[in-house]
């Protein structure tokens, strides 16, 4: 099964991605640089995540919020303007929204993902902010999963003609 599934992902893959987000870091995060692209899989989305610059090896909180776009604050943490985890339904409790992921894994500044979720389809990212936390999403706390201020932001957009 993990054969058929790799093949459908790397077929997946050689087509253009509907939705992608350059992530950078706040200002005094400012070599965080990084690439979020999202595909449509199966009745979902794929999304391909390649950061480097991040401050730590560790954990760190990885969501879609509303919306962007990511306008950078000062300090550690920034972009303040970009609401709340992605959420079609109203009140929806943590780790329940649409833009809840999986924690980013740093190693030497660097990391990168690939996880499948069925919550979204990839045009319904577009304009939305992909966030960096400071700190792990825990998957308990309201509303957010007590992950910290963004310390990187990209904004979605489509694709078509992207150049990194």
């Amino acid at each position: 099964m993990i054969d058929q599934t790799i093949q459908l992902m790397y077929q997946t893959m050689l087509s253009p991605p509907v939705a992608c987000a350059r992530i950078t870091g706040s200002s005094e995060i400012h070599n965080m640089v990084g690439d979020v692209y999202v595909y449509p899989f199966l009745e979902g989305s794929l999304l391909v995540a390649d950061v480097e610059g991040i401050p730590f090896s560790g954990f760190y909180g990885f969501h879609i919020h509303q919306h962007g776009p990511c306008i950078a604050g000062e300090g550690y943490t920034g972009f303040h303007n970009v609401g709340g985890h992605f959420s079609t339904t109203q009140n929806a409790p943590h780790p329940y929204h649409e833009g809840d992921l999986p924690v980013l894994m740093a190693y030497y500044g660097h990391a990168y993902m690939i996880v499948y979720t069925d919550r979204f389809k990839p045009n319904e990212v577009l304009g939305r902010a992909m966030i960096i936390h400071e700190w792990p999403d825990d998957f308990r706390t309201q509303p957010t999963g007590d992950s910290g201020q963004p310390i990187g932001c990209g904004t979605f957009y489509p694709c078509l003609g992207y150049v990194p």
